[in-house]
């Protein structure tokens, strides 16, 4: 069944009041008449089927038949914070990590980032990245469309950490040593509830000058097993093991 993720300011009670490009994908994309059932997720994470009523060009409304007992979401709380990469690599990033279950994305202007984005072009690239994310927190079935931050410095990133019950960043070099920190067994400690802080790296890994204020401001260094990955990689790796060590572990 088809999802749709509605603001808060559009649920009336039982009614709700579909708009923006969601209204053209109903009515022309999947074609759906009055009588048809979708399913609506409230900001909140809770999710309804509910059935159309009334279609036109500006609004679709539907009323809710069954409130769902359900959730997609990852049992931790992980947000990526991610290196700037180029081209179109932090795309893939935000909709397979998306697909993969981080509640938030940090992109991070680290010191060996080629890319460097000007305000006009943070603006424009954040629009286009609340677009992904919420066709792929549609496609995956998620609760919740994870939230994106502006771009902010490695500096910065260590300022506002204080938040988070875990952090841990990737690096190259903790899986060139004998004597390794291991991913494995710091997410095998993780408990339901907690908030983690995974830094990636962008082309280049972090620098030495970065790698020593994140290990000076409570980041463990980790390797992502034995080989070295790339960037877009590296926060999907992290994703599927957190996955696989609460959900299919049951851990």
């Amino acid at each position: 069944m088809q999802r749709y993720f509605i603001p808060a300011d559009n649920w009336l009670d039982e009614q709700v009041v579909i708009t923006g490009n969601d209204t053209h994908h109903i009515s022309h994309v999947m074609r759906f008449q009055a009588g048809n059932k979708i399913i609506c997720n409230h900001p909140e994470g809770k999710a309804a089927i509910c059935e159309i009523t009334l279609l036109n060009n500006d609004e679709i409304h539907a009323v809710v038949k069954d409130w769902l007992d359900e959730s997609n979401e990852l049992p931790v709380s992980v947000t990526i914070a991610q290196g700037l990469p180029k081209s179109d690599k932090l795309e893939l990033v935000l909709q397979k990590g998306t697909e993969l279950g981080a509640a938030a994305f940090i992109p991070v202007q680290a010191e060996r980032s080629v890319v460097v984005w000007d305000g006009k072009k943070e603006e424009k690239k954040l629009v286009r990245f609340s677009k992904i994310v919420k066709e792929a927190s549609e496609q995956s079935h998620r609760n919740k469309i994870p939230q994106i931050s502006q771009v902010v410095s490695t500096e910065k990133l260590i300022e506002e950490s204080s938040e988070y019950d875990v952090k841990l960043f990737a690096y190259e070099e903790e899986a060139k040593t004998i004597d390794f920190q291991s991913f494995g067994t710091i997410i095998s400690k993780l408990e339901t509830g907690n908030r983690v802080l995974v830094c990636i790296g962008p082309e280049g890994g972090f620098s030495d000058n970065e790698a020593t204020l994140l290990k000076e401001n409570g980041f463990f260094s980790v390797r992502l097993g034995p080989r070295i990955l790339r960037t877009e990689t590296a926060a999907l790796y992290v994703l599927a093991s957190i996955s696989y060590q609460f959900e299919e572990l049951g851990c």
